[in-house]
């Protein structure tokens, strides 16, 4: 199976590479990319500079270890926190729900002891996740093959 994904940043990325960032992200370091175009416009133009869309073929591979949530879910809000908390994991890939701005604000006063798991759930209820895959290995980006860079504004 092959689709086209999208990652948004401050740059054209034809030769993806996993970057040691100063924060843990949801899935810990990788490269991130994400199916929904918009999503990678609105990455891409966080910052008051222009910004950039590559696109990429992933062709999922049976060699490549896959972790999936296809909702959020216990397990999800775990790994994330996990995550977050700087624990590694052994997945080349891992897609998923995305916290949007609002529930990410949530997931992180949940790692950070602020409130509870349940309250947690009460206040994610009615917000709609997006989407996000990211890429932790070597092994895991031979999957993308580049297709294309533009500039994108966030009109």
């Amino acid at each position: 199976m092959s689709i086209v994904l999208y990652h948004g940043s401050q740059q054209i990325v034809e030769q993806p590479e996993i970057r040691i960032a100063k924060y843990n992200k949801d899935f810990y370091f990788g490269f991130y990319c994400t199916v929904i175009k918009e999503q990678a416009v609105k990455w891409a133009t966080r910052y008051p500079m222009t910004g950039y869309i590559s696109e990429y073929v992933y062709t999922e591979n049976s060699d490549v270890s896959i972790k999936r949530f296809d909702i959020m879910t216990e397990e999800w809000l775990d790994f994330i926190s996990d995550c977050r908390l700087g624990k590694s994991h052994n997945f080349d890939i891992v897609e998923g729900p995305m916290a949007n701005d609002t529930i990410f604000n949530y997931v992180q006063d949940f790692v950070d002891g602020k409130i509870s798991r349940e309250a947690f759930w009460e206040l994610a209820k009615f917000k709609k996740p997006t989407h996000q895959i990211s890429f932790h290995t070597a092994k895991a980006l031979t999957t993308l093959s580049f297709l294309k860079g533009y500039e994108v504004n966030g009109d």
